[in-house]
């Protein structure tokens, strides 16, 4: 069965502070785009929704534009940018570097599964 959807008309958004995500459903894929303000950071915007103390989705991303850095609970870090393609286990902190807005393309499921939510 063919399917097929737009980021145009995705079937959620959450809002968060500084940020949303916009999640399509399809069969065998969920697909997530997250767009990530300047002043964002995962652990003052996302952790008091989801009530960890570092982001516990996985992320198979794609960074379309701006900049981020994550850093893992083990103390390795990087910094991304646009073009960038990265894979992220669980068990870190993300924020937004410099004055432009990040939108990263992430196609693990999990993060339009349980990304932002209690």
């Amino acid at each position: 069965m063919l399917e097929v959807k737009t980021v145009e008309k995705p079937d959620e958004r959450r809002d968060f502070p500084r940020g949303h995500l916009e999640a399509l459903h399809l069969t065998g894929l969920d697909f997530a785009v997250g767009t990530f303000e300047p002043g964002w950071r995962w652990s003052q915007s996302v952790a008091p929704i989801a009530g960890t103390a570092s982001c516990m989705v996985h992320h198979n991303g794609f960074v379309a534009q701006g900049r981020m850095r994550i850093r893992m609970d083990d103390g390795g870090e990087s910094e991304l940018g646009p073009g960038d393609v990265f894979v992220c286990p669980p068990g870190h902190d993300a924020w937004v570097v410099g004055d432009e807005q990040v939108v990263v393309y992430d196609f693990a499921g999990t993060m339009a599964n349980e990304y932002a939510k209690e």
